[in-house]
């Protein structure tokens, strides 16, 4: 298994849409196993596959607390969903930000497992709020968009902020190193 790199907001490859897995094959399930190994790596509870930039309809889950439930679906897809609910949210994709979300409190949904064959999740309160986070990222979709134009625009201010600094601390090294080279 291997840890992925995971995007981060305002990546605009966060913003692609996951095609269909046509076939479910020894790659896909060694995709789901990284997913799952850089989820726990992260302590996220939570992964779909646009957000270590494959394009594939995947996600994975594991809300336990022993870290040892894990849910696989694949081309997922919510066929009912009833009641609101609105909980604190946070992304592996948009770190250190939480705020509150407005979502169905029960869904029910189909999917393929990891043997290609068709299964049906019903999920309620924290379950039905990741999946229904997951495939909004599967879908192109951030949780912050449905924060307010004000929050969005200060997330995505400081963002690309952190970005730029971790970029130029990154380059330093690499100029030392050179310079000693030449």
């Amino acid at each position: 298994m291997a840890r992925l790199a995971i995007l981060e907001y305002p990546d605009k490859r966060l913003r692609l849409r996951a095609e269909p897995v046509g076939e479910v094959d020894s790659e896909v399930r060694t995709l789901a196993a990284d997913m799952l190994e850089t989820m726990y790596a992260a302590a996220g509870i939570g992964l779909a596959a646009t957000q270590v930039n494959v394009r594939k309809r995947i996600l994975v889950i594991d809300i336990s607390e022993a870290r040892n439930e894990p849910h696989v679906l694949i081309n997922p897809e919510i066929v009912f969903a009833e009641g609101t609910v609105s909980s604190e949210e946070g992304c592996l994709s948009v770190p250190d930000v939480f705020d509150y979300v407005e979502r169905a409190e029960r869904i029910r949904a189909t999917y393929l497992d990891l043997d290609g064959e068709p299964a049906e999740l019903e999920a309620e309160d924290l379950l039905a709020v990741c999946v229904q986070h997951e495939i909004d990222h599967l879908d192109g979709k951030l949780f912050v968009d449905y924060l307010s134009e004000l929050k969005r625009q200060r997330l995505k201010k400081k963002a690309l902020k952190k970005s730029r600094r971790s970029t130029s601390e990154a380059d330093r090294p690499r100029q030392a190193i050179s310079a000693r080279l030449i």
